[in-house]
């Protein structure tokens, strides 16, 4: 005997209150929720499970229509065809037919737009914005996204590949392997990268006590650019609350770190006698307070005092240099302890992975061996006698 359909009446579906399934027959039922919310579902069984899905509220779609879509579901499924996974396959279908109408500057505006929150200068929307109107949009600006090739990528980027390989690398929407890499030259072939020019460890004694003399905030800041081998705009923006002089650590919250992970540092004898100084003066949240009120001090402020000391061919970030200089060439130091203490990401993907700790206690060591080295560097034929940290 046939089962039964179109069972339910429309006045039926719309007074029903009590929670769970009317059944209208072919696998078309009302479902009523707890809160009374109505919607309509066909189920159907494949390799040998239930499926439920979902057609739409009763609000909106009608007993009517709702047998309409019942039917169209079951002449799929006599031919063996998921009705879900084929709903899925339309909705991809339409959105690549929308993408193939959305143009390279389109797709260009709506990236910048997504992710300029995440950027942390303000000049990147710019530059961004700016490189791409200048050498993407005049070749690919009004072209559907789906129709841009190999080619046409060529076309934009060869001609400031060789003088602008960093430009050029943000107007790359093709992959790099086994495409553009046959076609251009590496950009480390093109420009070779530019180091931060880095003080001689051997000299960052010498150096230390020079700056110990200098007057103000500045000097200060940047004996704990030293010490700590931290980034300057992580010291400069260094808060109170971030600081733990009795456990000897300074945590750095992740939204201020490079690498968008909390980073704790440790904190040697003479890092802590810098703290303790600007403890006494304490004037704001933050560590090294700046000229404005409630700001903290600028990175400019430390180069400003390195010209001012005459030490203009160095760089602040040198000195992240010279610490793992000293670390590779005067300790027996794991490198993977001293580069958690630079707070470099791991570039092998399995290592990371395996990797949770962040090496504090042999990192601590590292800290204090470094400090004592500047504080009373050994002559260069010397070698500190610290056991290895593997």
């Amino acid at each position: 005997m046939a089962r039964a359909i179109n069972r339910l009446k429309a006045v039926t579906a719309a007074k029903a209150t009590k929670p769970g399934f009317l059944a209208d027959g072919g696998g078309l039922y009302l479902r009523i929720g707890p809160t009374g919310s109505k919607s309509w579902i066909f189920r159907y069984r494949r390799d040998g499970k239930l499926h439920d899905m979902g057609l739409g509220p009763l609000h909106t779609i009608s007993l009517a229509e709702a047998r309409e879509k019942a039917q169209e579901c079951r002449k799929l499924r006599l031919d063996e065809i998921d009705p879900i996974e084929a709903r899925r396959a339309g909705r991809t279908q339409a959105k690549l037919a929308v993408a193939a109408t959305v143009t390279f500057r389109e797709c260009a505006d709506r990236y910048i737009a997504a992710h300029r929150a995440g950027w942390k200068s303000a000049k990147h929307p710019k530059a961004w914005t700016g490189s791409l109107t200048a050498y993407a949009h005049p070749v690919l600006g009004d072209l559907p996204i789906q129709a841009i090739d190999t080619g046409l990528v060529m076309k934009a980027i060869e001609p400031i590949w060789t003088e602008k390989p960093e430009t050029a690398s943000r107007e790359n929407p093709a992959r790099w392997r086994g495409h553009l890499e046959k076609l251009l030259p590496s950009r480390g072939k093109v420009r070779r990268v530019k180091h931060f020019a880095a003080m001689p460890y051997p000299k960052v004694g010498e150096f230390l006590v020079e700056l110990q003399d200098e007057p103000g905030i500045g000097a200060m800041a940047l004996q704990l650019v030293v010490l700590t081998a931290a980034r300057a705009s992580e010291v400069a923006g260094a808060r109170w609350d971030e600081i733990n002089i009795a456990d000897r650590v300074w945590i750095i919250p992740a939204e201020r770190m490079k690498g968008d992970r909390e980073h704790r540092v440790p904190l040697s004898a003479p890092a802590i006698e810098v703290i303790k100084t600007m403890a006494e003066i304490r004037q704001s949240d933050f560590v090294f307070p700046g000229g404005k009120t409630g700001r903290p001090i600028t990175t400019e402020a430390m180069w400003e005092l390195l010209r001012r000391m005459g030490r203009a061919t160095v760089t602040i970030h040198g000195f992240r240099s010279s610490f793992r200089d000293w670390a590779a060439e005067q300790t027996n130091f794991a490198r993977e302890v001293a580069e958690a203490a630079l707070a470099h990401k791991i570039p092998n993907a399995v290592e990371a992975a395996y990797r949770r700790g962040d090496l504090f206690q042999k990192r601590r060591q590292l800290a204090d061996a470094w400090a004592k080295y500047c504080t009373n560097p050994p002559t260069p034929a010397e070698v500190l006698p610290l056991r290895a940290s593997r």
